[in-house]
């Protein structure tokens, strides 16, 4: 196998197990289920990585640099406000609360992650550092991290939520305080 063909691999592997540990949960997500969502036989997972714990937290880092990638690559004021709305607009729906896959990984496996290896953890806390600088826009020093609590926080609870109006109040509750901000 060339190193490209062997890179292409790599990078099918870990968009399936993106999607599928935010869509059904980092322990109930097998290696063998992504490999073969994949396109792949279980024996190649080890020609990519050490073991699931090192997938995991690849998987997560590739879920949140393409949820955040239009903010991150804003070239222009004008580009990364518009980036920074889509982000925020598309965050704070229905569509996001009732499809895990390809939403937020912090709201979609936050409760696991905490319970992942020291490298995980160390992995997670970037990531939230990262999308919190981000998400900062008025130069307070927590002012990144308010917001990204506040998105997070109010998607998780919009999921929690008995039917699809209590998750809507949830959410457009969560714009207006964000506004605020």
């Amino acid at each position: 196998m060339s190193e490209a063909e062997k890179q292409k691999s790599h990078e099918r592997i870990l968009a399936a197990a993106a999607d599928l540990i935010r869509e059904k949960g980092i322990e109930t997500t097998s290696v063998a289920e992504v490999m073969k969502t994949a396109g792949m036989t279980h024996g190649g997972f080890y020609r990519h990585f050490a073991d699931k714990d090192e997938l995991v937290r690849a998987a997560f880092r590739k879920a949140v640099d393409d949820v955040v990638h239009g903010i991150a690559t804003a070239e222009s004021t004008r580009a990364r406000e518009a980036a920074l709305k889509a982000y925020v607009d598309t965050y704070l729906s229905l569509d996001h609360v009732r499809n895990r896959k390809a939403g937020c990984p912090m709201a979609a496996l936050g409760s696991e992650l905490v319970r992942g290896s020291e490298d995980t953890s160390h992995e997670t806390a970037k990531a939230v550092r990262h999308v919190a600088s981000l998400l900062g826009n008025t130069g307070a020093p927590d002012d990144g991290l308010v917001r990204l609590s506040l998105l997070v926080g109010a998607v998780t609870l919009a999921r929690l939520a008995e039917d699809g109006q209590q998750s809507e109040a949830i959410l457009k509750a969560a714009g207006v305080a964000y506004d605020r901000l």
